[in-house]
Formats: structure tokens, sequence, C-alpha cells
């Protein structure tokens, strides 16, 4: 076996294992970066750009469908299966060739090849070919799907969301288990598409909303759209000559029904388990996963960082980065380990409407204000230009610290939701009182209004500001 001695080691070539290298090279040109298999990040290759694409398709049939309440005519709208997924495809082809062309740019002797595994709290084995030890390690490996064994009898037509943006062609029916982030876009977007498809639950959760009259709201308006059974209790999964036979109890009845492909949607799990991190040295939870400071990335008092989906803590792609630098950062600079800051917690779903999440959940809110908290919210089945759009479904809910009025999170199901996230996580990272949030200036008709009737009634019920009156003439109309 080769042996190299290296200041930082770096395993996983992904979005926080690319900018953890890139922050420790500010300090030593003695680093390295191992990747497993293939360069590309989860977000480039199976993630946030494909399932985009995929669901850009899918509005684009939907709106032409829904275009003549609006006086347009588009006649019989037909989806081109191969059309539709060789351009998935293609795109995201791009942006994985991007993602390569940019670490092949990086010098090769800081490149290495190869599965790693600890051999102890400084050695690693890459593959049967090289040593590697390391005075400083950051783990960086990314997660991959989780598959229940109950799936198992689905057999050959198991497939997980990988696999999905490969495929060359439409199916005519999925099955769709998880209905979170990834089974509920993929849920909608394929259904929009023309593929029959049922989405199974099991907690009656939708898209991850914690706050209750939000998500009783969404699986209302889901359910009108696509087959959804949030509550299923799953009793058979079988391989036939047709396809994927499930059987289910539903509502204190039983139903059967059978489809192409099984699509486990089902949560994520960290790649640890083939990193032999017993040897490494550090504190383990019951779990088998490393014990970590979510703010300086660091496992215990070692010399050894965490950062990006392999924590589970925040697997999204602003977060991998941010989690990147700071365990970059403190390998580079080791022993001097401080801590980096956390931004404001942000989530979207781009189902449709979308979902969003910012700061606190309510439950939080309700932990740390001790019950003394104020909820404002706004419904948008008749905000002015949520109505002009034809996109008036949605609810919006946002919660405030009585006493010091402080904003203090917000969860939102309806139309523009990305952009409605932003400002409000804008909002909580400077810590903006509510009556500061009603200052800002809105324009009209801009659908953003829809966040100040809900601020404004938070304002209310925090007893800092009169009463919401019906027909508000400094807002305009259909506000």
């Amino acid at each position: 076996m080769e042996k190299r001695e290296v200041d930082v080691a770096v395993i996983g070539a992904g979005t926080a294992g690319m900018v953890a290298y890139q922050q420790a090279r500010k300090k030593t040109d003695r680093v390295l970066l191992i990747e497993g298999e293939q360069y590309g990040t989860t977000c480039a290759r199976v993630g946030c750009m494909p399932s985009k694409l995929l669901i850009s398709a899918a509005d684009k049939a939907h709106e032409a469908r829904q275009a003549a309440r609006f006086g347009v005519l588009v006649g019989d709208v037909q989806v081109d299966g191969r059309q539709v997924m060789e351009r998935v495809r293609n795109e995201r082809d791009r942006f994985v060739s991007s993602v390569v062309r940019s670490m092949e740019s990086r010098p090769e002797q800081q490149r290495l090849m190869g599965h790693a595994r600890f051999l102890d709290a400084h050695r690693l084995a890459v593959g049967d070919h090289t040593e590697v030890h390391a005075d400083r390690i950051v783990i960086a490996t990314g997660s991959r799907p989780n598959v229940p064994k109950v799936f198992k009898g689905a057999g050959d037509r198991l497939v997980v969301n990988d696999d999905v943006f490969y495929w060359e062609d439409l199916p005519e029916s999925v099955a769709v288990f998880g209905p979170g982030v990834i089974g509920l876009e993929l849920g909608q977007a394929l259904s929009r598409l023309g593929v029959r498809v049922r989405l199974f639950g099991v907690s009656g959760g939708i898209g991850g909303l914690r706050d209750e009259k939000i998500r009783d709201y969404a699986l209302k308006t889901f359910s009108e759209e696509f087959c959804l059974s949030p509550k299923a209790e799953t009793r058979k999964i079988e391989r036939t000559e047709q396809g994927v036979q499930i059987t289910w109890v539903e509502d204190g009845r039983e139903w059967q029904e059978t489809f192409d492909y099984l699509l486990a949607a089902t949560g994520r799990q960290p790649n640890v388990d083939n990193l032999d991190i017993q040897n490494a040295g550090i504190e383990l939870d019951d779990r088998g996963m490393p014990v970590f400071d979510p703010y300086t990335m660091r496992c215990g008092d070692s010399h050894i960082f965490i950062a990006g989906d392999v924590n589970s803590d925040r697997p999204l792609l602003h977060e991998a980065a941010d989690e990147g630098r700071i365990a970059g950062d403190n390998a580079g600079a080791w022993p001097d380990v401080r801590a980096g800051k956390r931004k404001t917690p942000m989530s979207v779903v781009f189902s449709d409407p979308q979902i969003a999440s910012v700061g606190l959940t309510i439950h939080q809110v309700d932990e740390k204000c001790r019950g003394c908290y104020a909820v404002g919210e706004v419904n948008f089945e008749k905000q002015g230009r949520s109505k002009v759009m034809g996109k008036n479904r949605g609810l919006l809910r946002v919660y405030g610290e009585h006493g010091s009025g402080l904003f203090m999170g917000a969860e939102m199901f309806g139309p523009a939701a990305e952009h409605i996230a932003h400002l409000l996580a804008w909002c909580a990272q400077m810590r903006m009182t509510v009556s500061e949030m009603l200052a800002m200036p809105f324009y009209h008709p801009v659908i953003e209004e829809g966040l100040r009737s809900a601020l404004k009634d938070l304002h209310y019920n925090l007893q800092a500001g009169p009463q919401v009156e019906e027909g508000c003439m400094d807002c305009g109309p259909g506000v």
C-alpha cells in the first residue's frame, strides 16, 4: 500500500466536503480530498436539481390543463414521457458536469478516489491502494435513501428517488411510500405528468409540516388532486406478473391495488456504516453516530469534524455548505477551534402549493416562550394577487413572543412560499420585532401583502397593535 501523510483529510467530495476542502486549503497545502466513487454532488445528480426539472415539467402540464379558466383554450394536453425524462437527464448531466469539471481542476495530488475507512484515530485505508495518515479529519460522506425491509417484496420494481432520474420513460403507475419532502415532490410531479399515483403515509403527516392547522389544510388540498393515504397500515407488498401488489388497511377497511413501481421515499440514512467509525476513537451515540458540536462541527474534544448530510442535523444544501465551511476552517486552523455562525433554519418543499418553514416550529416556540406567544394567520383564498393568478389556496401562520414582540418563526402552505420564506428568515436572523417587520415596504398588488395581513393579525394578538379591519384602505383592494 502507498502511504501518504497530510495535515487535513476530507472524506467525501459532496457540497460539505468540497467547501471544507477549500477552507482548509486556505491554511495548509497538505490537504487531501477523498471521494468514494464519482464526483458530482447529491444535489446535482439525484437531488435538488433533477427533482426541480421533473417538477417544472409537471407544473407546465398542470398549468396548461388549468388554462381554460382564464379563457385560454389549449385543447387536450399530451405528455410525452420520453421527452420529459430526456430533458431531465440532459439538464441533470450538465449540472453534474460542471461539478466534475470544478473537482478535476483541483491539484491532482490533493485528490484521491476510493472508499475510506478508519484504521485508528489518525489513519485511513483508502480502497486497497493507499494508507493516509492525517493530523485532522473531516467526515463529509453524505447520506443515501433509507429502504425498510418490508419493501423488499417489490423485488425488481422497488426504486428510490435516485433511480427516478435515470428513467427513460414515465411508467403508468407508482406507489410512493413516504409523504415527506421527497415523496410529496415526486409524487405530485408524477401525478401531474399523467402517472397514476398513490402516496402512502403512516402518521398522518405531510411535507414535514408541524403546525396542525396548516397540516390539515394541506392534506385536504393534496387529497383533492391525487390519491393520498396518510394513515395506512401496510399489510403486504408482493411482486406479481402485473407489477407490485400492495395490501393495506385504511379507515377500518382493507384495500388492494397494483402499481408498476414502488418508490421508497422514507427518509435517508447517514453514510457512516462503512467507515469503521468505531476505530476513530470518538464518542458514538446509541445509533452509532458521532456526537458533535453543531457550532464547531467537532466530534467531542477530538481532531475529527463532521459536516453535511452525514450528521443528520440539517440535511439541506445551504446548511451543508455552512457546516463544511466551519469544519474546514477549524480543521485547517487546528488546534484553534472556533464556533461558527449558524443561520436561521429555513426549509422549502417545492410542491404546489409550496410548503415553507422558518425559524422555530410552533412547538419550539411554545417551549421557548413557556406558552407566552401568539399566532397570526392569513388564508390565501381571498388574497388579491393570489386570486388574480389562480393560486389562491393556502395558509400562513406566524409566531411572535409576548412582551418582546419578537418574530419567532412561521410555517406556510401556499403560493410563493419559497420567496416569503426568505423574507421571514432574514427578519428572524436580524431578530426583528413584528412592529419592525410591519414598518417595511409592501408593494401592491403582490402575494407578500398576505404576509403583511398575517403580521397585522399577530401584532393585534400580541396586544401590540389595533385589530385588523375589514377592507383595509391603505392595503389596496383584494387584500
